[in-house]
């Protein structure tokens, strides 16, 4: 039990001793790391010192430059505050003499104002004064003559109340012979087309022509009131219609039975004036070779609208029946468009007559070309025998010594020989010229 005991303890003891011996190896391997990593840090501590001495220095630089630099600009700040002083001195100097020298310019332009102004009120109030007299006795005579031109107008204006009175009277007739008698109708809107016609640019009797009249196929006389003529020979069948009776009803109705009664008038005459017109059948008459339709016209335009508007299947029964309802305004735009045709067609024609004029005139001046070299050979020819029978006339024995010698043997002669065929002349005669 005691051995027991015994072992046990030196065991624990042995124990002990070994954790003992390794906790100090331990301790040992630490303390040799550490002084590695403290040589470590001593090494990188100086090297840190070094750089920071560099850096150091550049910053004893740096301050140096800086100080140099605010000296500098301290310097300059007080060059500039010394030349703007000196630029504000002489900005007052300036001033000063701107305002003397302003001063005596005013000064001067004053007086010379003042005395000029002088002169010039002079000048202008004497003939205003000499004029004065003049003026307040033509102003008296315009008195007297405006009281005369008052009375003379208040003579014309009961002239004018006169004449308005005679005109309204007229129109009033107008208007009744318009509504109760059917060929004046049929004039006036003939008048209304005739003078639309010729303010479109067509020109009476050339592209159109009124009132012409011509036997139809079965031997029936048709006058229509107007013709137009476009090139190629076709033309366009245009006949007013006045309807005025029902719309002037419609115009002067009070109350709404009396407007509806109105367009029914107005309408029914419309109606009336398309179907007479369609039945005429202007489009199939060879002789008048218009194109497929008729244009019925309708002067009073309110008319032709308040027709349109209250029977919208008033258009598509008329085109049916190869007419075509036509106000004052679509037909100028209609006869435009026929007059601008008209315009292209002269233009070519003329195009077409230049070209033949121009080929006329060509061949003309080829052929006085071809005579004028004709004329030049025969006066070539005509020189040639000339020159021949001066050559015969100058030669050995010639006529010409012939002649003369008759002369001289006491001929009687009341011309002479032409200085260029004598004998001293006949080597600088006709032939050498």
């Amino acid at each position: 039990m005691l051995e027991t005991g015994t072992f046990f303890l030196t065991g624990l003891a042995a124990g002990i001793l070994l954790v003992i011996i390794i906790q100090l190896l331990r301790r040992k391997a630490v303390r040799s790391a550490g002084e590695v990593h403290i040589s470590d840090l001593r090494n990188t501590i100086a090297e840190y010192r070094a750089e920071v001495g560099e850096k150091e220095g550049e910053i004893r630089k740096l301050t140096a430059m800086v100080a140099s630099r605010d000296a500098n600009i301290q310097a300059l700040g007080e060059r500039l505050e010394g030349q703007k002083r000196e630029l504000e001195e002489i900005q007052e100097r300036m001033k000063k003499e701107f305002r003397l020298l302003a001063d005596e310019i005013m000064e001067e332009k004053s007086r010379r104002f003042t005395r000029e102004n002088a002169e010039r009120l002079d000048t202008i109030l004497k003939p205003f004064n000499e004029n004065l007299k003049d003026f307040r006795e033509k102003v008296e005579r315009t008195r007297l003559e405006s009281s005369k031109d008052r009375a003379s107008l208040m003579t014309k204006i009961a002239e004018l109340e006169k004449l308005n009175t005679r005109i309204s009277d007229e129109a009033n007739a107008l208007t009744r012979a318009l509504k109760g008698d059917s060929k004046a109708r049929g004039n006036w809107g003939e008048m209304i087309l005739e003078s639309i016609l010729e303010k479109s640019g067509l020109v009476k009797d050339r592209e159109f022509f009124v009132q012409e009249s011509y036997t139809s196929g079965g031997g029936g006389r048709l006058q229509p009131d107007i013709i137009v003529k476009y090139p190629g020979n076709r033309s366009i069948i245009i006949d007013s219609k006045v309807s005025l009776i029902g719309y002037e009803q419609y115009v002067n109705a009070e109350t709404d039975a009396e407007k509806d009664q109105g367009i029914k008038a107005h309408l029914q005459s419309v109606r009336t004036h398309l179907n007479k017109l369609a039945a005429k059948d202007y489009q199939d008459e060879y002789k008048l070779d218009t194109v497929d339709f008729v244009m019925m016209f309708m002067p009073v335009e309110p008319a032709y609208f308040l027709a349109l508007q209250a029977d919208n299947r008033l258009w598509s029964d008329s085109y049916e029946k190869r007419v075509l309802l036509m106000s004052p305004t679509n037909l100028i735009a209609a006869l435009k468009m026929v007059e601008s045709i008209w315009k292209q067609e002269y233009q070519s024609r003329n195009v077409i007559e230049i070209a033949r004029q121009g080929g006329a005139l060509y061949d003309d001046f080829v052929l006085l070309l071809e005579r004028l070299e004709k004329l030049g050979r025969k006066l070539n020819e005509t020189q040639k025998q000339y020159d021949e029978t001066v050559i015969k006339l100058t030669g050995r024995g010639n006529l010409i010594n012939r002649v003369g010698n008759l002369k001289e043997l006491g001929i009687k002669a009341r011309k002479e020989m032409p200085d260029s065929f004598r004998d001293d002349e006949i080597g600088e005669g006709p032939i050498a010229k």
